[in-house]
Protein backbone atom coordinates (compact mmCIF):
# COMPACT_ATOMS: atom_id res chain seq x y z
CA UNK A 1 0.00 0.00 0.00
CA UNK A 2 1.05 3.37 -0.53
CA UNK A 3 -0.18 6.88 0.76
CA UNK A 4 -2.53 8.65 -1.32
CA UNK A 5 -1.69 10.88 -4.06
CA UNK A 6 -2.74 13.74 -3.01
CA UNK A 7 -2.58 15.17 0.85
CA UNK A 8 -6.02 16.39 2.38
CA UNK A 9 -6.52 19.39 2.30
CA UNK A 10 -4.62 22.30 4.69
CA UNK A 11 -7.37 23.81 6.81
CA UNK A 12 -8.23 27.50 5.64
CA UNK A 13 -6.72 26.18 1.57
CA UNK A 14 -8.71 26.48 -1.35
CA UNK A 15 -11.38 23.86 -2.27
CA UNK A 16 -10.54 21.36 -4.53
CA UNK A 17 -12.34 20.72 -7.21
CA UNK A 18 -12.86 17.07 -9.23
CA UNK A 19 -14.08 18.82 -12.03
CA UNK A 20 -12.19 17.96 -15.32
CA UNK A 21 -11.48 21.74 -16.17
CA UNK A 22 -14.12 22.60 -18.60
CA UNK A 23 -16.41 25.04 -17.17
CA UNK A 24 -18.64 22.75 -14.98
CA UNK A 25 -17.77 24.48 -11.29
CA UNK A 26 -18.22 27.89 -12.62
CA UNK A 27 -20.96 27.08 -14.17
CA UNK A 28 -22.81 25.08 -11.06
CA UNK A 29 -22.00 28.20 -9.09
CA UNK A 30 -23.68 30.50 -11.18
CA UNK A 31 -26.68 28.18 -10.82
CA UNK A 32 -27.03 27.95 -7.05
CA UNK A 33 -25.97 31.98 -7.21
CA UNK A 34 -29.10 32.61 -9.20
CA UNK A 35 -27.16 33.98 -11.84
CA UNK A 36 -27.46 31.03 -13.81
CA UNK A 37 -28.84 31.52 -18.40
CA UNK A 38 -31.40 29.19 -18.47
CA UNK A 39 -32.32 27.52 -22.08
CA UNK A 40 -35.84 29.03 -21.61
CA UNK A 41 -33.97 32.51 -21.39
CA UNK A 42 -32.49 31.77 -25.17
CA UNK A 43 -35.59 31.25 -26.72
CA UNK A 44 -37.02 34.68 -26.19
CA UNK A 45 -34.55 38.10 -27.04
CA UNK A 46 -35.97 40.22 -24.75
CA UNK A 47 -36.22 38.21 -21.82
CA UNK A 48 -32.55 36.78 -22.78
CA UNK A 49 -31.35 40.62 -22.62
CA UNK A 50 -33.23 41.24 -19.50
CA UNK A 51 -31.31 38.59 -18.02
CA UNK A 52 -27.80 39.30 -19.15
CA UNK A 53 -28.32 42.97 -18.21
CA UNK A 54 -28.50 41.36 -14.67
CA UNK A 55 -25.70 38.97 -15.04
CA UNK A 56 -23.31 40.96 -16.46
CA UNK A 57 -21.63 42.70 -13.96
CA UNK A 58 -21.56 40.07 -11.74
CA UNK A 59 -19.49 38.40 -14.36
CA UNK A 60 -17.87 41.15 -15.16
CA UNK A 61 -16.06 41.26 -11.17
CA UNK A 62 -15.31 37.12 -11.20
CA UNK A 63 -13.56 38.22 -14.39
CA UNK A 64 -11.84 41.03 -12.93
CA UNK A 65 -10.54 38.73 -9.83
CA UNK A 66 -9.28 36.16 -11.78
CA UNK A 67 -7.04 38.43 -14.06
CA UNK A 68 -6.05 40.90 -11.54
CA UNK A 69 -8.37 43.70 -12.85
CA UNK A 70 -7.44 43.21 -17.09
CA UNK A 71 -10.33 41.57 -18.18
CA UNK A 72 -12.82 43.02 -20.62
CA UNK A 73 -16.17 43.81 -19.50
CA UNK A 74 -18.67 41.67 -21.25
CA UNK A 75 -20.51 42.83 -24.19
CA UNK A 76 -24.40 42.25 -23.81
CA UNK A 77 -25.57 42.56 -26.95
CA UNK A 78 -22.63 40.03 -28.28
CA UNK A 79 -24.32 37.28 -25.82
CA UNK A 80 -27.34 38.25 -26.73
CA UNK A 81 -26.88 38.05 -30.65
CA UNK A 82 -24.90 34.73 -29.70
CA UNK A 83 -27.51 33.00 -27.10
CA UNK A 84 -30.71 33.99 -29.33
CA UNK A 85 -28.46 31.68 -32.23
CA UNK A 86 -28.41 29.24 -30.18
CA UNK A 87 -31.78 29.27 -28.82
CA UNK A 88 -32.63 29.03 -32.38
CA UNK A 89 -31.22 26.18 -33.13
CA UNK A 90 -32.09 23.93 -29.64
CA UNK A 91 -35.74 25.31 -30.00
CA UNK A 92 -37.05 21.99 -31.96
CA UNK A 93 -35.75 20.02 -28.81
CA UNK A 94 -36.47 21.80 -25.71
CA UNK A 95 -39.74 20.61 -24.61
CA UNK A 96 -41.75 19.57 -21.07
CA UNK A 97 -39.63 16.22 -20.41
CA UNK A 98 -41.18 15.88 -16.97
CA UNK A 99 -44.77 15.88 -18.53
CA UNK A 100 -43.32 13.91 -21.71
CA UNK A 101 -41.81 11.30 -19.39
CA UNK A 102 -45.05 11.16 -17.42
CA UNK A 103 -46.69 10.32 -20.50
CA UNK A 104 -44.40 7.55 -21.35
CA UNK A 105 -44.26 5.99 -18.00
CA UNK A 106 -48.20 6.06 -18.07
CA UNK A 107 -48.55 4.45 -21.09
CA UNK A 108 -46.17 1.54 -19.86
CA UNK A 109 -43.03 2.45 -21.92
CA UNK A 110 -39.67 1.62 -20.29
CA UNK A 111 -37.60 4.04 -19.33
CA UNK A 112 -33.37 4.49 -18.50
CA UNK A 113 -31.32 6.75 -16.70
CA UNK A 114 -27.09 6.59 -17.32
CA UNK A 115 -25.74 8.46 -14.61
CA UNK A 116 -22.53 9.82 -15.06
CA UNK A 117 -19.33 9.92 -12.91
CA UNK A 118 -19.24 7.90 -9.46
CA UNK A 119 -20.46 7.64 -6.53
CA UNK A 120 -17.06 9.03 -4.42
CA UNK A 121 -17.66 12.41 -6.38
CA UNK A 122 -20.86 13.17 -5.66
CA UNK A 123 -21.10 16.45 -3.78
CA UNK A 124 -22.97 15.73 -0.53
CA UNK A 125 -21.76 11.86 -0.48
CA UNK A 126 -18.40 11.67 -1.89
CA UNK A 127 -14.46 12.44 -0.68
CA UNK A 128 -15.42 16.68 -0.02
CA UNK A 129 -13.42 18.71 -1.35
CA UNK A 130 -12.17 16.13 -4.02
CA UNK A 131 -16.01 16.17 -5.80
CA UNK A 132 -17.58 17.22 -8.49
CA UNK A 133 -20.72 19.86 -8.52
CA UNK A 134 -23.53 17.28 -8.46
CA UNK A 135 -25.48 14.73 -7.30
CA UNK A 136 -24.13 11.63 -9.26
CA UNK A 137 -25.61 9.13 -6.93
CA UNK A 138 -28.95 7.02 -8.63
CA UNK A 139 -31.46 9.64 -6.32
CA UNK A 140 -30.23 12.59 -8.61
CA UNK A 141 -32.14 10.91 -11.56
CA UNK A 142 -35.46 11.85 -9.88
CA UNK A 143 -34.14 15.48 -9.20
CA UNK A 144 -32.62 15.90 -12.80
CA UNK A 145 -35.18 14.90 -14.57
CA UNK A 146 -38.64 15.10 -12.63
CA UNK A 147 -39.29 11.70 -12.02
CA UNK A 148 -40.75 10.88 -8.70
CA UNK A 149 -38.80 8.26 -6.47
CA UNK A 150 -41.52 5.69 -6.21
CA UNK A 151 -41.01 4.90 -10.08
CA UNK A 152 -37.77 3.79 -9.79
CA UNK A 153 -38.14 0.31 -9.85
CA UNK A 154 -34.25 -1.00 -10.52
CA UNK A 155 -30.61 0.39 -10.10
CA UNK A 156 -28.12 -0.85 -11.53
CA UNK A 157 -24.36 -0.05 -10.23
CA UNK A 158 -21.52 -0.55 -12.82
CA UNK A 159 -18.50 -1.24 -11.03
CA UNK A 160 -15.16 -2.34 -11.91
CA UNK A 161 -13.12 -5.54 -11.20
CA UNK A 162 -11.00 -3.09 -9.99
CA UNK A 163 -10.90 0.26 -8.26
CA UNK A 164 -9.83 3.59 -10.25
CA UNK A 165 -10.27 7.33 -9.56
CA UNK A 166 -9.27 10.31 -11.68
CA UNK A 167 -7.81 13.53 -10.11
CA UNK A 168 -7.06 14.06 -6.29
CA UNK A 169 -8.17 12.72 -3.29
CA UNK A 170 -7.76 9.96 -0.86
CA UNK A 171 -7.11 6.39 -2.64
CA UNK A 172 -7.00 3.81 0.05
CA UNK A 173 -6.18 0.57 -2.39
CA UNK A 174 -4.27 2.04 -4.92
CA UNK A 175 -1.13 0.81 -5.73
CA UNK A 176 1.83 2.39 -7.59
CA UNK A 177 3.57 -1.12 -8.40
CA UNK A 178 4.34 -3.08 -11.69
CA UNK A 179 0.64 -4.87 -11.43
CA UNK A 180 -1.17 -1.34 -11.10
CA UNK A 181 0.45 -0.20 -14.33
CA UNK A 182 0.05 -3.24 -16.32
CA UNK A 183 -4.21 -2.63 -15.11
CA UNK A 184 -3.97 0.82 -16.61
CA UNK A 185 -2.16 -0.41 -19.94
CA UNK A 186 -5.16 -2.87 -20.63
CA UNK A 187 -7.75 -1.29 -19.39
CA UNK A 188 -7.19 1.78 -21.22
CA UNK A 189 -7.48 3.99 -18.15
CA UNK A 190 -7.46 7.06 -19.58
CA UNK A 191 -9.98 9.93 -18.79
CA UNK A 192 -12.37 10.03 -21.79
CA UNK A 193 -12.62 14.14 -21.06
CA UNK A 194 -9.60 15.18 -19.41
CA UNK A 195 -7.30 12.60 -21.17
CA UNK A 196 -5.72 12.37 -17.59
CA UNK A 197 -4.40 8.82 -16.85
CA UNK A 198 -6.33 6.95 -13.78
CA UNK A 199 -5.44 6.34 -11.13
CA UNK A 200 -5.65 2.19 -10.83
CA UNK A 201 -5.60 0.11 -7.29
CA UNK A 202 -7.38 -3.22 -5.72
CA UNK A 203 -11.10 -3.99 -5.69
CA UNK A 204 -12.42 -1.94 -2.52
CA UNK A 205 -15.27 -3.27 -1.30
CA UNK A 206 -15.88 -0.80 1.47
CA UNK A 207 -16.02 2.03 -0.80
CA UNK A 208 -18.39 -0.43 -3.27
CA UNK A 209 -20.32 -1.66 -0.17
CA UNK A 210 -21.63 2.54 1.05
CA UNK A 211 -22.12 3.21 -2.81
CA UNK A 212 -24.66 0.58 -2.60
CA UNK A 213 -26.31 1.33 -0.30
CA UNK A 214 -26.30 5.31 -0.89
CA UNK A 215 -27.97 4.00 -4.41
CA UNK A 216 -30.22 1.26 -3.46
CA UNK A 217 -28.41 -0.65 -5.90
CA UNK A 218 -30.39 -3.90 -7.00
CA UNK A 219 -27.45 -5.28 -8.80
CA UNK A 220 -24.24 -4.79 -10.16
CA UNK A 221 -22.57 -4.52 -13.46
CA UNK A 222 -19.29 -5.91 -12.94
CA UNK A 223 -16.83 -4.27 -15.64
CA UNK A 224 -13.57 -5.05 -17.20
CA UNK A 225 -13.27 -8.13 -15.70
CA UNK A 226 -11.06 -9.44 -18.68
CA UNK A 227 -8.24 -6.61 -17.44
CA UNK A 228 -7.77 -9.00 -14.28
CA UNK A 229 -6.27 -12.15 -16.31
CA UNK A 230 -3.01 -13.16 -15.40
CA UNK A 231 -2.35 -10.56 -13.10
CA UNK A 232 -1.64 -13.46 -10.25
CA UNK A 233 -2.65 -13.38 -6.44
CA UNK A 234 -6.03 -10.84 -6.46
CA UNK A 235 -6.76 -8.62 -3.50
CA UNK A 236 -10.14 -7.25 -2.18
CA UNK A 237 -10.27 -4.74 0.85
CA UNK A 238 -12.74 -5.86 3.29
CA UNK A 239 -12.40 -3.64 5.64
CA UNK A 240 -9.82 -0.48 6.67
CA UNK A 241 -7.07 0.09 9.61
CA UNK A 242 -7.59 3.70 10.65
CA UNK A 243 -5.26 4.84 13.43
CA UNK A 244 -5.29 1.21 15.20
CA UNK A 245 -9.01 0.61 14.91
CA UNK A 246 -10.92 -1.82 12.28
CA UNK A 247 -13.56 0.12 10.23
CA UNK A 248 -15.86 -1.25 7.84
CA UNK A 249 -17.50 1.88 6.42
CA UNK A 250 -15.31 5.35 4.60
CA UNK A 251 -15.03 7.69 7.30
CA UNK A 252 -17.41 11.24 6.20
CA UNK A 253 -13.14 13.21 6.99
CA UNK A 254 -11.33 13.00 3.74
CA UNK A 255 -8.36 13.54 6.56
CA UNK A 256 -9.31 10.42 8.13
CA UNK A 257 -9.75 8.65 4.87
CA UNK A 258 -6.67 9.88 3.78
CA UNK A 259 -4.95 7.75 6.72
CA UNK A 260 -6.73 4.64 6.42
CA UNK A 261 -5.01 1.60 5.70
CA UNK A 262 -6.79 -1.33 3.76
CA UNK A 263 -7.35 -4.63 5.21
CA UNK A 264 -7.00 -7.19 1.93
CA UNK A 265 -8.39 -10.72 1.39
CA UNK A 266 -6.23 -12.29 -1.16
CA UNK A 267 -7.77 -14.84 -3.54
CA UNK A 268 -5.91 -16.35 -6.53
CA UNK A 269 -6.26 -15.12 -10.04
CA UNK A 270 -6.26 -16.83 -13.36
CA UNK A 271 -4.60 -16.80 -16.64
CA UNK A 272 -6.95 -17.91 -19.05
CA UNK A 273 -8.45 -15.51 -22.14
CA UNK A 274 -12.03 -15.14 -20.63
CA UNK A 275 -12.89 -11.88 -23.85
CA UNK A 276 -14.65 -14.82 -25.69
CA UNK A 277 -16.69 -16.15 -22.85
CA UNK A 278 -20.31 -15.40 -22.97
CA UNK A 279 -21.81 -18.12 -20.35
CA UNK A 280 -21.05 -17.50 -16.49
CA UNK A 281 -20.43 -21.26 -16.13
CA UNK A 282 -17.42 -20.85 -19.04
CA UNK A 283 -15.36 -18.58 -16.88
CA UNK A 284 -12.24 -20.19 -14.81
CA UNK A 285 -13.44 -21.42 -11.33
CA UNK A 286 -10.61 -18.37 -9.72
CA UNK A 287 -12.75 -15.81 -12.00
CA UNK A 288 -16.26 -17.36 -11.04
CA UNK A 289 -15.15 -17.39 -7.04
CA UNK A 290 -13.97 -13.60 -7.46
CA UNK A 291 -17.10 -12.29 -8.99
CA UNK A 292 -18.95 -14.60 -6.19
CA UNK A 293 -17.06 -12.91 -3.42
CA UNK A 294 -17.87 -9.62 -4.79
CA UNK A 295 -21.23 -10.62 -4.22
CA UNK A 296 -20.99 -11.30 -0.72
CA UNK A 297 -18.76 -8.41 0.34
CA UNK A 298 -20.93 -5.94 -1.18
CA UNK A 299 -24.42 -7.56 -1.08
CA UNK A 300 -25.52 -6.99 -4.24
CA UNK A 301 -26.53 -9.63 -6.85
CA UNK A 302 -23.48 -9.47 -10.04
CA UNK A 303 -26.16 -9.18 -12.88
CA UNK A 304 -23.98 -8.38 -15.71
CA UNK A 305 -20.12 -9.20 -16.29
CA UNK A 306 -18.34 -7.41 -19.50
CA UNK A 307 -15.13 -9.06 -20.77
CA UNK A 308 -14.16 -6.71 -23.05
CA UNK A 309 -15.29 -3.37 -24.74
CA UNK A 310 -18.17 -4.70 -27.20
CA UNK A 311 -21.69 -5.00 -26.55
CA UNK A 312 -21.37 -8.83 -27.40
CA UNK A 313 -18.88 -9.37 -24.62
CA UNK A 314 -21.37 -8.66 -22.05
CA UNK A 315 -22.30 -12.16 -20.08
CA UNK A 316 -25.97 -11.79 -18.54
CA UNK A 317 -26.52 -13.51 -15.35
CA UNK A 318 -29.61 -12.27 -14.14
CA UNK A 319 -32.39 -9.97 -15.59
CA UNK A 320 -31.40 -6.78 -14.30
CA UNK A 321 -35.30 -5.78 -15.05
CA UNK A 322 -36.69 -8.83 -13.31
CA UNK A 323 -38.82 -9.21 -16.53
Amino acid sequence: MVPPRSAPPARGGPPKRATPGRGIGPTYEDKVGRYGVRIGDLLDRDLLRHRLEMVAPVQDRKLDCASGGEAPSLDVEVLVAQGAAWGDALRPHVADTVGYLDDQMRAGRSVLFEGAQGTMLDIDHGTYPFVTSSNTVAGGACCGAGVGPTRIQSVLGVVKAYTTRVGEGPFPTEDDGEEAALLQTRGGEVGATTGRTRRCGWFDAVIVRRSAIINGTTGIVLTKLDVLSGTGTLKLATSYQLDGQTVTAPPASVEQLSRCQPVYEEMPGWSEDITGVRNFQDLPEAARDYVHRIEELVGTPVQMISVGPQREQIIGRFDPFGG
